[in-house]
């Protein structure tokens, strides 16, 4: 009696739109990647170093983005980045009119990501900045949730540091959901895809503290802005927002083009691998032929 009444109420509320699906799926996944991801940079700025430090904010992203592709990834391939959607896009691995409804869910699903980090540490919020919340300062608190530039850095090298990372990271989510290179196990996926953010955050993270996705700093930024931070969060560092936007777009671009261009180019075709087995078998029997006809020693 009980399936019997599970039955109907899966069928009515179940959706049948897969664009729906894949919208819900998008923006819960980003949703979980922030949550975890600045979660773990409010906990080690907000306790001033005492609860984390940058290895564990790697850790925060690396498990953020593991869990979302857990999430996300059998019903929309957890994309949860504009760039990565952008590249799947150029590939032929995701329809264009898909784009903007992916890149919107993952927008919505940062912002809400961000909000939900604000609402679990308000009070640590409050008692930090004494109910100021600043973009610079002594106790800025809005690089909490997006990257803003080290001293150091220039507009060009922050470019250019966007466009390296986030084309490594795709070349490198190619190369394991490639079914015809080595990949990784079945269900072991989302543990490599995280493994490489890791990577990315213990050897690209000086200069910008790597965001690599645009969803991720947009959203957050945006919310900043309403939140209390005000406009400052996008006219800082020289306009800087706009870097961790369009920088992981072209790098999307560029790891793709990579991939394709190196490897997945120079796949065989189905036919052309039973044609080299069968070659393969070939010369296997004329060496088996050879063995045999040797003359005998008289």
């Amino acid at each position: 009696m009980e399936r019997e009444h599970r039955k109907p109420r899966k069928a009515r509320c179940g959706l049948r739109h897969s664009i729906i699906k894949e919208f819900l799926a998008e923006f819960l996944g980003t949703f979980v990647l922030v949550l975890f991801g600045c979660g773990s940079v409010a906990q080690s700025v907000l306790s001033r170093g005492a609860l984390g430090e940058t290895f564990t904010i790697n850790i925060g992203f690396t498990m953020g983005l593991m869990m979302a592709a857990y999430i996300a990834g059998g019903v929309s391939g957890a994309h949860v980045n504009p760039a990565v959607s952008l590249a799947m896009v150029i590939l032929g691995k995701l329809k264009v009119v898909k784009f903007p409804v992916y890149v919107l869910a993952q927008l919505l699903g940062a912002f809400t990501g961000a909000a939900a980090v604000f609402g679990l540490y308000y009070d640590a919020f409050m008692d930090y900045t004494h109910g100021l919340l600043s973009v610079t300062g002594i106790n800025a608190t809005a690089h909490i949730f997006a990257s803003y530039p080290a001293r150091h850095l220039s507009v060009l090298n922050g470019f250019i540091d966007q466009v390296i990372g986030t084309g490594v990271l795709v070349l490198c989510i190619l190369a394991i959901i490639d079914g015809k290179n080595i990949g990784a196990p079945r269900g072991m996926e989302p543990v490599a895809i995280g493994l490489i953010v890791m990577a990315i955050g213990v050897s690209m993270g000086l200069n910008c503290g790597y965001p690599v996705n645009p969803a991720r700093d947009l959203g957050p930024r945006l919310f900043t802005a309403v939140a209390g931070w005000g406009m400052d969060v996008f006219s800082t560092a020289g306009y800087w927002w706009w870097i961790p936007v369009a920088g992981p777009m072209v790098g999307g671009i560029v790891g793709a083009v990579v991939y394709f261009l190196f490897i997945e180019l120079h796949h065989a075709e189905p036919r052309e691998e039973r044609q080299q087995e069968e070659e393969e078998e070939e010369d296997e029997d004329d060496d088996d032929i050879k063995d045999n006809d040797e003359p005998l020693e008289k």
